[in-house]
């Protein structure tokens, strides 16, 4: 089963960038929604109660900042 992953992420956050690459070496898609260049995105993230990125939806799970081990666990890697 393969689970939608979305990435808050923006132009600036050097986490943002370890999470994505992450993600891109483990060969998982993801979708990038940038809030320095996505003013929906950024309303989007916020109106979810977030100020801050990297946050990262897998499925329904959410994880706020990068955290491999909490990405391994919801990937099954």
């Amino acid at each position: 089963m393969t689970k939608n992953v979305t990435v808050f992420s923006s132009n600036t956050c050097g986490y943002c960038t370890m999470a994505k690459d992450y993600l891109t070496e483990k060969g998982v898609s993801f979708t990038e929604k940038n809030v320095s260049t996505d003013i929906e995105a950024r309303k989007e993230l916020m109106s979810k109660g977030f100020m801050g990125v990297p946050v990262i939806y897998v499925g329904e799970e959410v994880i706020q900042g990068f955290n491999k081990a909490k990405l391994d666990e919801l990937l099954g890697l």
